[in-house]
C-alpha cells in the first residue's frame, strides 16, 4: 500500500531525510522509533503532502497504492494530495491544541471529513460523527459534539483527533505520537482501537512513537532511525529480543522499566528523612477541596461550583520525590495548581515551609516566552523574587552569573544564553524550564508530566537530571504522570488518584508490590 524509495529530504542545507527506505502492506502497522530530530515526523509529513514548501525532495519518491505521490524533481501535486488526504489517507497529529480550530466546535470539525468525502444529509451526519465520537472512548458525546476545543482536557482532545482521523476507514493511517497525552487506560483503549480498525479495514499504518513499549505491543515490523537515516528494520520481536545496532540497543535500555533495580535518584539520607516521623514536611495538605466555577461551558451544565478535587490529605517531606498518578481528568493538575496557590477556590488547607514553590510545565515550547532569549528566560524569576523581596535583590552581573550556573546545572554551557526556545530542542527546552524553576533554590517543584513528551533517551537524561538536582539542591518535587513506570524509577512514594480523590499512597515498593485498591491494581496492569 505505502512504498517510500530511497527518499531524501533538505531544508536548505539541512538533510533531515536521507536515502529512506520503507514498505508497509495493507493490514499491516510499521512503527518508526528514534529520538527527536531523526527524521520521524519529516518523512510522515512527506508522506502525507504536509511537509512545509522549504522541504525539497532530493532523491527518491513516495507511492501509494501504485500512485506516484511525490518524487524528485516534480513540485508537489497539490491536487492530486487533496483527492487522497482524508478519503484514502489521514494523519493523527502528536498535539491536538494546535491542531483543531479553537474558533469551532469538535463536533464541525470531524464532521467536515463528512461534508468534504460524502453524500451524507446533516442527521447521518451527525449521528456518524458522533459512533466515532463514543468508538475511541469520548462518553457523553452528543454533549462533547457542541464543545469547543479549550473546554476539553488534553486526553479529549486527541481523542476528537483520532475520531476524526478514523471516521472514513482511510487505506493509510499515519500515527504521529497518537497516545503521547493520554493515560494508561485510554492509552489502552485507543491501541485497542487502532488496532481493530487495522485489521478489520486492512489498512497501511505508520505508527511514529519514542514509547518502544507501545512500539512493541501494536507494530508488526519495526524501523529505527537516527540522523535521517533507517539504521535497523524487521519484525519487531526480532528487533526487541536481538537488536543488531549499538543506537538500537541503547534505545531499548534507556526505556523506563518496572523490572529494572530503582535508580540512584533514591540518596540514602533523604530516604531515611523521610522515613521518620519526625520528618520535616516541605508542604501538608489537610482536607483539601478544590473548585472552579463554571461561568459558561455546554458540558457541564452552565453556572454552578464544581468540585475536582475532594478531601485531599497527603504531605511532602523535605528532599522527598512524591508520585501522583491517575487517568486524564482525574483531579491531578487542579491539585497542583491548588497547592502552588494558582486556585484559590479552595477548602481545607495547604501549609507550606517551602520558599517560592515553582512548577515545570509539561509543554516547555507553551510554558516559555518565543520572543524572549535563554538568558532573559532564566533571570526573569530572580528578578520578580527580588520585587517581592527586596533581600533577594541582585546585580545584573550577579544574576547573568547565577544563570550561567544554572545552565551548567542542567548540563548546557554559557553558548545557550542567547539563543530562543525556537533554537533548541525539546530535551534543550526542558531543560531551560528546570532551570527556571529551580533558580531561586525553592523548596518545593511541582513537575507535570515534565518527560510525557520527550524521546526515551531524553526522557532518562531528564529523570537522571532530576534526580541529581533534588541531592544537590535538597529540593523536594510532586512528580505528576500518567507513565506508571517512570514514577516507578523517579519517586520514593506515590499518590494514586480516581475521580478527584487519593485512593490510595504509600510507598513506592509497597504500592507496586502490595497495591490495596482495585483501582491501582489496574494501572498496574495495563502499564
Amino acid at each position: 500500500m505505502v512504498h517510500i524509495e530511497n527518499l531524501s529530504v533538505s531544508f536548505e542545507d539541512t538533510d533531515a531525510v536521507k536515502n529512506v527506505n520503507l514498505n508497509i502492506a495493507p493490514g499491516e502497522i510499521l512503527g518508526v522509533v528514534g529520538e527527536s530530530g531523526s527524521g520521524k515526523s519529516v518523512t510522515a509529513l512527506t508522506l502525507m503532502g504536509l511537509v512545509s514548501d522549504e522541504a525539497v525532495i532530493t532523491s527518491g519518491k513516495v507511492v501509494l497504492d501504485g500512485e506516484v505521490l511525490a518524487e524528485v524533481g516534480k513540485p508537489r501535486d497539490k491536487a492530486l494530495y487533496r483527492r487522497y488526504q482524508g478519503s484514502r489517507m489521514s494523519m493523527i497529529f502528536q498535539e491536538p491544541m494546535t491542531s483543531l480550530n479553537p474558533t469551532k466546535t469538535v463536533g464541525a470539525q470531524i464532521e467536515e471529513m463528512l461534508k468534504l468525502h460524502t453524500d451524507l444529509d446533516k442527521e447521518a451526519r451527525k449521528n456518524r460523527v458522533i459512533e466515532s465520537m463514543e468508538s475511541v472512548g469520548l462518553k457523553e458525546a452528543a454533549k462533547l459534539y457542541d464543545c469547543y476545543p479549550h473546554e476539553l482536557s488534553g486526553g479529549m482532545r486527541q481523542r476528537v483527533m483520532i475520531a476524526m482521523a478514523v471516521i472514513l476507514h482511510p487505506d493509510v493511517i499515519v500515527a504521529d505520537e497518537p497516545t503521547t497525552a493520554l493515560d494508561v487506560t485510554i492509552q489502552n483503549q485507543i491501541i485497542t482501537l487502532l488496532k481493530e480498525i487495522n485489521t478489520k479495514e486492512k489498512n497501511a499504518m505508520l505508527f511514529i512513537t519514542h514509547d518502544l513499549n507501545l512500539a512493541r505491543r501494536i507494530c508488526d515490523k519495526i524501523a529505527v532511525m537516527k540522523n535521517g537515516k533507517v539504521v535497523e528494520s524487521g519484525k519487531t520481536e526480532e528487533i526487541f529480543e536481538h537488536p543488531k545496532e549499538a543506537y538500537t540497543k541503547k534505545l531499548i535500555e534507556a526505556v523506563p522499566s518496572r523490572m529494572k533495580p530503582r535508580g540512584d535518584g533514591e540518596c540514602e539520607a533523604v530516604q531515611g528523612e523521610a522515613d521518620k516521623k519526625n520528618a520535616e514536611p516541605v508542604v501538608q495538605v489537610d482536607n483539601l477541596n478544590v473548585y472552579y466555577n463554571e461561568k459558561s461551558g455546554k458540558l457541564f451544565g452552565g453556572n454552578k461550583r464544581r468540585c475536582v478535587v475532594s478531601d485531599a490529605n497527603f504531605v511532602i517531606n523535605k528532599g522527598e520525590i512524591l508520585g501522583l498518578v491517575g487517568e486524564s481528568g482525574c483531579g491531578k493538575s487542579s491539585l497542583s495548581k491548588a497547592v502552588l496557590g494558582m486556585n484559590k477556590n479552595i477548602e481545607g488547607s495547604v501549609r507550606h515551609s517551602s520558599v517560592r514553590p515553582q512548577m515545570i510545565f509539561q509543554d516547555p515550547y507553551s510554558s516559555l516566552n518565543p520572543s524572549r532569549t535563554v538568558s532573559w528566560l532564566l533571570q526573569e524569576p530572580l528578578r520578580a523574587a527580588g520585587k517581592l523581596d527586596k533581600s533577594l535583590q541582585m546585580s545584573k552581573e550577579d544574576r547573568r552569573a547565577a544563570a550561567v550556573e544554572m545552565l551548567r546545572m542542567v548540563g548546557l554551557d554559557e553558548s545557550y544564553m542567547n539563543r530562543k526556545p525556537s533554537q533548541l530542542s525539546g530535551g534543550q527546552r526542558q531543560r531551560i524550564s528546570i532551570g527556571q524553576a529551580l533558580i531561586t533554590r525553592p523548596g518545593l517543584v511541582i513537575a507535570d508530566e515534565p518527560v510525557s513528551a520527550l524521546d526515551v533517551t531524553l526522557q532518562a537524561q531528564i529523570m537522571e537530571l532530576m534526580r541529581r538536582l533534588q541531592e544537590e539542591l535538597g529540593v523536594s518535587y510532586l512528580f505528576i504522570s500518567h507513565d506508571i513506570n517512570v514514577v516507578y524509577q523517579m519517586c520514593d512514594r506515590i499518590m494514586v488518584m480516581k475521580a478527584g480523590r487519593i485512593v490510595e499512597q504509600g510507598k513506592t515498593e509497597d504500592i507496586f508490590n502490595n497495591p490495596k485498591e482495585a483501582y491501582t491494581e489496574l494501572l498496574l496492569r495495563e502499564s
